[in-house]
């Protein structure tokens, strides 16, 4: 009886030495969905249903929320889980549906340098962010006025 191989899979490939590099991403992408879930939910609770709902997000409201280190971690904590979840589920997308190795290669390193871009500049807006520049006491709400004060 003869065999048929798995779609995309001419040839079964050599097992490597070192670490599974495919295993921890498989567990990462749990372990981030599952973390994602409850930071999501939060975060979404939090900035609508708590206070004035939607209609009480404003600049304040931001600058509120990122006058406080607790915020600023939650906040950055999901945006580094979501970029990487994101870019390791593309990655697979690209080892599924690539045939060109140095093709694959090339879209590979983009979409990580491009994550690495955007958790880098997330990270500097939410730990440098100052609601202050262009403070205005005549017309700043009050939430504003007693951060800059």
């Amino acid at each position: 009886m003869t065999a048929i191989a798995d779609p995309r899979a001419p040839h079964a490939p050599a097992r490597r030495k070192g670490p599974n590099l495919e295993k921890w991403g498989w567990i990462y992408m749990r372990a981030s969905g599952v973390l994602l879930v409850v930071l999501i939910f939060g975060h979404l609770f939090v900035n609508l249903m708590l206070g004035e709902g939607i209609h009480g997000i404003d600049f304040a409201f931001v600058a509120g929320k990122f006058a406080s280190p607790f915020w600023q971690w939650w906040d950055v904590l999901m945006l580094w889980l979501a970029l990487i979840h994101g870019a390791n589920g593309m990655r697979t997308i690209v080892n599924d549906y690539v045939t060109h190795p140095t093709t694959r290669r090339v879209l590979v390193w983009a979409l990580w340098l491009a994550a690495a871009f955007l958790i880098v500049l997330g990270t500097l807006v939410v730990f440098t962010f100052d609601p202050c520049l262009g403070f205005d006491a005549d017309t700043a709400s009050d939430v504003i006025v007693s951060i800059c004060a």
